[in-house]
C-alpha cells in the first residue's frame, strides 16, 4: 500500500550571507514576513497539507529555531497574568504537537543534497516532503503542500499503490529568466501535471527545455538517501539534490505539478520585500490600510518618474 506523506525535511543550516548584517546573529529563517518568521510560514504550509513530523536540518547558531517551536513558559506566564488570551492562543496554536519535531546537524556546508542526507535516519523508509524555507508560497486555495499531496495520492491511485512516485512543484517563468533556475523538461500531461523526462540546473540562456522551474517543494522516495550517500560533488563544489534526482529518475517516475499560487524567493532581498508586500495586502488586519498606503507610494513614484 502507498504510504502517506507524513514527514517533511526543512534544510535550515544555511548562513544567510545575502542578508548580512541582519543575519550575523539571527538565522535567516527567523526573518519575518509580516508577523511571523519564514520558518513558521513553511511549517504552516506543511501542516495544512497533512504533514505530522517536522525534521529540521540545522547548523551552528540555529538554536533559536528550535526554541521557536518550544513552549515559551515565561512568555505564557506574562500573557496569562496580563489577560492577553488572544495572544496566548496564537502562540499555542502555532506549536507542533509534542514529539513531532526533530533536529539534526549538518556540520559542514556541503549543499542541499548533503543536508537532505543528514536526515536519512529520521525519515528512513518512507516517502517524504522536502520544503525549502527560503521559498514561501501564496497559494490559491489549498496550500502548495496540500496540492502536492493530493496530486501524489491521485497518481498512486492511477499507477498502483506499489508505484514509487516522485513529485516536483513547478511554476512558469518567462523564457528569458530560465537561466536563473532549475528547469524540467516534460512529456504529455493534463495541463497541470506532467511526467518529467529531464532536469537541468541553470541552463545557459536560450537552451532551457521549458519554462517550468523547480521552486522548492518536492515529494521524494526514500531511495534518494542511498544515492545521496555516494553522490559526488556537483555545481559549486556541493552535493546537489538535482543530481541525485536525475539518477533516481532512471528507475522511478517523476512528475511535475504546476501548483496554483505564487512563490517568493525570500533568500533574495527583492523577493523578501515582495513577499512582505503580498502577504501584508492579504492580511485581514492590515490589508486595506496597507493597500491604501501602497497606492499613495505608487502615485509618488509616478510623479517622480
Amino acid at each position: 500500500m502507498t504510504k502517506p506523506i507524513q514527514k517533511a525535511i526543512f534544510p535550515v543550516a544555511g548562513l544567510g550571507t545575502r542578508f548580512l548584517p541582519a543575519t550575523k546573529a539571527m538565522p535567516k529563517e527567523m526573518l519575518t514576513v509580516v508577523d511571523r518568521p519564514l520558518i513558521q510560514h513553511v511549517v504552516d504550509e506543511a501542516t495544512a497539507g497533512g504533514i505530522k513530523h517536522f525534521i529540521f536540518v540545522t547548523g551552528r547558531n540555529k538554536a533559536v529555531i528550535e526554541d521557536h517551536f518550544d513552549r515559551p513558559f515565561e512568555l505564557e506566564h506574562t500573557l496569562k497574568s496580563r489577560g492577553k488570551e488572544k495572544e496566548l492562543a496564537l502562540i499555542n496554536d502555532l506549536l507542533p504537537e509534542a514529539g513531532r519535531t526533530s533536529f539534526t546537524r549538518q556540520q559542514e556546508p556541503l549543499g542541499l543534497g548533503h543536508a537532505v542526507w543528514c536526515a536519512r535516519d529520521i525519515a528512513a523508509g518512507e516517502p517524504f516532503a522536502l520544503v525549502l524555507p527560503d521559498v514561501i508560497v501564496q497559494a490559491r486555495g489549498p496550500s502548495c503542500m496540500a496540492q502536492m499531496i493530493e496530486a501524489y495520492h491521485g497518481l498512486c491511485a492511477k499507477l498502483g499503490n506499489n508505484a514509487k512516485i516522485n513529485l516536483i512543484a513547478v511554476e512558469e517563468v518567462p523564457m528569458d529568466e530560465t537561466h536563473q533556475y532549475g528547469v524540467v523538461s516534460v512529456g504529455e500531461g493534463d495541463g497541470r501535471l506532467w511526467p518529467v523526462n529531464g532536469m537541468v540546473e541553470k541552463p545557459p540562456k536560450g537552451t532551457a527545455p521549458s519554462n517550468l522551474i523547480i521552486m522548492g517543494r518536492y515529494i521524494l522516495q526514500p531511495e534518494i538517501f542511498d544515492l545521496l550517500s555516494t553522490q559526488e560533488k556537483g555545481a559549486g563544489g556541493e552535493i546537489q539534490i538535482t543530481d541525485a534526482m536525475k539518477t533516481l529518475m532512471e528507475t522511478q517516475p517523476f512528475y511535475a505539478l504546476k501548483y496554483e499560487g505564487r512563490s517568493y524567493d525570500c533568500g533574495s532581498k527583492l523577493g523578501f520585500l515582495q513577499a512582505n508586500v503580498a502577504f501584508a495586502l492579504e492580511s485581514k488586519e492590515l490589508g486595506e490600510k496597507f493597500g491604501a498606503d501602497i497606492i499613495k507610494i505608487a502615485a509618488d513614484l509616478q510623479r517622480k518618474a
